[in-house]
């Protein structure tokens, strides 16, 4: 029997291993009780799944127990984005969503993310009771399911399509006509996801030239994790080099969340420099003003910026729920995180991977310039900023005492002294030359991620080394 562990985004597991009908049945069961001791349950809750293998059939499942508890599910038609179904959650006031998604993890994965009517990702507390409850229901029939036909006579399996209140949304808090305006000419890559005829469409609608790959349902997700990281999106980045005219690349993962930007030239561009990039044309084109969060691990990038314009930085440990409370707060313009997850103030408070894309063509459009030169005239203004992580593989006694050398670390490393010590989440080390390293270890397998930034690559280099001896060596 497998436990059933809520992670960062929800519970994920290998298909037909842990992650089982049986086990989907019973995780249902225990967010049908959860919601029921909050007293919210009949306010409904929207089901929606990404194109991973039986995501369909997983949701119809769960909605058959929603429906046994008398709980309605607010079904939506097609495999849709997380960000989609957020919106379609708040604009409802349902009482919390349940997505079959596994994000950006390899084909064979597929998971449960909650989502509590607040909008955004659960926080731990709720994840916690949730996950306790499951646990406590294996090994017995614990659920009551009922046919969905019957359901739907007695009002309790809805169909939706959320996609129209959604592209509503966008419209507003993107100039799509400036993009048009422009003459660009852009490509999509939505990577089999579930992104496909959001992006592209409304570029299109808008009058955009478009060029799309990688835009049918594939379960495989072409062979590859469906992650808009360079690594993964190398037919993207060759089309766009060998096409010539294309000005800008914008992709999105599995469940359309995150994002990866390709400049005209085929610079793969990292999350990192884009949230910046952004929140600086925010305020500085825009005209808006606010503060920003960014997660422990994200660039200090974002906190120039933030500097440059007067503004503030809140620090978040990881996980897209803790910036995603900020902006349902209404205290932050922009939220970000390393891993490609962003959103801004009015809209979810959830990563949004077609609004970053979006924001990104305006940008270029209404700047006139491309990203490489973006990024060069904001290091004008800020400084340089180079940042990096790698993955340490531990093994026997080093990875049994790793927590105590974290905790207790040398007043320098490398050569560098440690002028501060934060552990939000995990240890960050920041330097009094003005660089930093955070390790944080996984919870899952013997790894410890090592992430490190510095003002040029050079630097950057010396410090990832000394980081990586600190480890290895002592």
């Amino acid at each position: 029997m497998n436990r059933i562990t809520f992670g960062t985004s929800g519970w994920r597991g290998i298909l037909c291993d842990s992650f089982t009908l049986e086990n989907v049945r019973i995780v249902s069961q225990a967010i049908a009780d959860h919601l029921r001791s909050e007293g919210i349950a009949d306010r409904g809750v929207v089901v929606g799944y990404d194109a991973r293998f039986m995501g369909r059939d997983f949701a119809r499942e769960t909605s058959r127990v929603l429906a046994g508890s008398g709980i309605r599910a607010y079904f939506c038609m097609r495999d849709t984005p997380t960000p989609v179904i957020a919106h379609a959650l708040l604009q409802r006031k349902a009482a919390g969503a349940i997505n079959f998604t596994a994000s950006h993890n390899p084909y064979d994965y597929n998971g449960i993310k909650f989502s509590p009517a607040s909008g955004g990702p659960a926080l731990p507390a709720t994840t916690q009771d949730i996950e306790d409850r499951a646990n406590a229901l294996q090994g017995e029939i614990c659920y009551k399911g009922m046919w969905l036909n019957d359901a739907t006579e007695q009002g309790l399996f809805v169909e939706i399509d959320p996609a129209p209140d959604y592209f509503k949304q966008i419209r507003d808090l993107v100039d799509l006509q400036a993009i048009a305006d422009s003459g660009m000419k852009i490509a999509v890559n939505p990577l089999y996801g579930s992104g496909r005829g959001y992006l592209d469409l409304l570029l299109r609608e808008a009058g955009v030239e478009v060029v799309s790959i990688n835009d049918n349902v594939d379960p495989y997700f072409g062979g590859e994790p469906p992650e808009p990281a360079e690594a993964h999106i190398t037919d993207f980045i060759d089309l766009i080099k060998k096409d010539g005219s294309i000005t800008l690349g914008l992709a999105t993962d599995g469940d359309a969340d995150r994002f990866g930007i390709v400049d005209g030239d085929g610079r793969y561009i990292e999350p990192n420099y884009i949230l910046a990039l952004l929140f600086d044309y925010l305020i500085r084109r825009r005209g808006e003003k606010g503060d920003a969060a960014r997660s422990v691990a994200t660039s200090h990038l974002i906190d120039a910026v933030a500097a440059y314009h007067g503004v503030n930085v809140l620090e978040t440990p990881v996980g897209f729920k803790f910036i995603g409370e900020y902006i349902a707060a209404n205290r932050i313009l922009i939220g970000g995180e390393e891993s490609a997850g962003l959103t801004i103030r009015g809209h979810v408070p959830e990563k949004d991977g077609i609004l970053a894309c979006l924001l990104v063509a305006e940008m270029v459009a209404v700047e006139g310039r491309n990203l490489s030169e973006l990024l060069d005239d904001l290091y004008s203004r800020v400084g340089e900023f180079h940042t990096r992580r790698t993955n340490l593989k531990l093994a026997g006694e080093l990875a049994e005492g790793i927590s105590a050398r974290l905790n207790n670390p040398p007043a320098q490393i490398g050569g560098r002294k440690i002028r501060e010590i934060i552990s939000l989440d995990g240890s960050k080390y920041l330097f009094d030359d003005g660089t930093w390293m955070l390790f944080r270890k996984s919870g899952t397998e013997p790894v410890v991620r090592l992430y490190g930034e510095a003002g040029s690559q050079s630097a950057l280099d010396e410090l990832m080394k000394a980081g990586e001896q600190f480890i290895l060596n002592g």
